[in-house]
């Protein structure tokens, strides 16, 4: 009888052991998912539906039932289009994820009956502001929609023991010509020359002397 339990206790824990690394990678997974696919999201902010397509931004470019034409981290090219099977260079710049899926699905159609084509704008990296001088943290910063001048300077850390805070000013490129902007930040800071924090867009550089 001894003998009988014993050998019951060794299969139950074989038994266990068998079926422990199935449920470790089942663990998580909903069913139908694919155990391939990628859970990981982009670093960058994710795009809006009306956000234009530029250059150095990166695209998920998926044509349903055809993987040999769908692709994941596409980079858009400096002249702003991107090369795709079947269809070579498509101009990417200038179009929202939805004109450009539109697009590629137009001319798809000579190859490939009824495709069914989604754009992702995966990485906006087109996007950009620079803040340079007497900062904690000078450099290149990605552009959060509606963000102004000073939570900018938030971002970039404070000043320094040197900067003259009333001397901080924008510029921008406006038809190829440089425009300076002022920002006193004392007088913002205490509610005066509210217009001076303006909302930043691609491109401005905060110089803080």
């Amino acid at each position: 009888m001894k003998n009988l339990i014993q050998t019951m206790l060794v299969l139950a824990a074989a038994a266990c052991i068998a079926v422990a690394p199935t449920l470790a990678g089942q663990k998580g997974q909903h069913p139908g998912a694919n155990p391939g696919a990628s859970t990981s999201s982009a670093s960058t902010l994710p795009a809006s539906p009306t956000y234009v397509i530029s250059p150095g931004d990166v695209l998920d470019i998926s044509v349903w039932k055809e993987p040999e034409i769908s692709f994941r981290g596409l980079p858009v090219r400096p002249d702003g289009k991107i090369s795709l099977p079947l269809i070579n260079d498509v101009k990417a710049s200038g179009l929202t994820a939805m004109q450009l899926s539109a697009l590629i699905t137009q001319k798809l159609k000579k190859y490939i009956e009824d495709p069914q084509v989604t754009v992702v704008v995966a990485a906006v990296n087109s996007q950009h502001y620079y803040v340079l001088g007497e900062v904690l943290h000078a450099g290149v910063f990605p552009l959060l929609p509606g963000i102004t001048v000073l939570q900018a300077l938030s971002a970039a850390g404070g000043f320094t023991q040197f900067a003259n805070s009333k001397k901080i000013y924008v510029l921008r490129n406006v038809n190829g010509q440089q425009q300076k902007m002022p920002f006193n930040y004392k007088d913002v800071v205490e509610g005066k020359n509210l217009q001076e924090n303006i909302e930043l867009k691609p491109g401005d550089t905060i110089i803080v002397p």
